[in-house]
């Protein structure tokens, strides 16, 4: 679902197929996805290979344009590939048609070659039982291309060390592989989020490569305090 879509396109249906943790789901009824390799924009036609996810055919309820720019609307959406809707979103699928997002497109994670959606990593930490929700993003480094610093929040009644640190790491790279190993790992009172509630991945980006300082537009930020104490977390650590 996104605001755009006016409608969910993916979504568990218990009564059609199988749900599998960390699985969106399958296709809405008359639903289109489609993922594509972002190289040779191609179909990919195997399951478990990550790609961008498109939408080929019109569904009711589309967004049909952007108040006063109707260009930007279709260079937006639909200039990517053939005139299909373009979420932005990496997805895998699996064999049994179930869909996975892998984070916004503009979030990958490259290492070694390798691209990582940050949303699969953060999944993956959130799995774990003292893990209340995590947030990851990708620096640069000279000679992997980037590494991967997370920013975890703890529940109330845990608390950080560098045991559990080893643990999340050996966690993320048994769900998804020793390419994701964990580079650095802060641990957060709260993460930095939009009113709307969604994890301002920009400002963690500035504050791990230690830009706290100089952040930029902050007006959507819900709460400043969060921002503070990460970019004192962050220098003391």
């Amino acid at each position: 679902w996104q605001t755009e879509t006016g409608a969910h396109m993916i979504t568990p249906l218990p009564a059609v197929g199988a749900l599998k943790p960390g699985s969106c789901g399958l296709p809405f009824f008359g639903i289109d996805p489609v993922i594509v390799d972002p190289e040779t924009q191609t179909e990919i036609p195997y399951p478990h290979i990550e790609g961008a996810l498109f939408i080929r055919r019109p569904w009711p309820g589309m967004a049909r344009t952007v108040y006063n720019d109707h260009a930007q609307y279709r260079a937006a959406y639909f200039s990517a590939l053939r005139g299909w809707f373009f979420s932005g979103d990496g997805a895998r699928k699996d064999e049994d048609g179930l869909y996975y997002i892998t984070g916004r497109i503009d979030d990958l994670i490259t290492v070694n070659n390798h691209r990582l959606g940050t949303a699969e990593i953060e999944s993956a930490l959130d799995l774990h039982p003292r893990v209340a929700e995590a947030a990851v993003v990708g620096l640069a480094h000279p000679t992997r291309g980037q590494r991967i610093v997370a920013f975890v929040t703890l529940n109330r009644d845990a608390s950080g060390s560098e045991a559990l640190k080893e643990e999340l790491n050996r966690l993320v790279q048994s769900e998804i592989g020793p390419i994701a190993a964990l580079d650095t790992v802060y641990w957060a009172d709260s993460l930095p989020k939009t009113m709307s509630g969604k994890i301002m991945h920009r400002l963690l980006k500035k504050i791990a490569s230690g830009q706290g300082r100089h952040l930029g537009d902050t007006s959507t930020l819900a709460d400043p305090e969060a921002v503070r104490n990460l970019v004192k977390a962050c220098s003391e650590s």
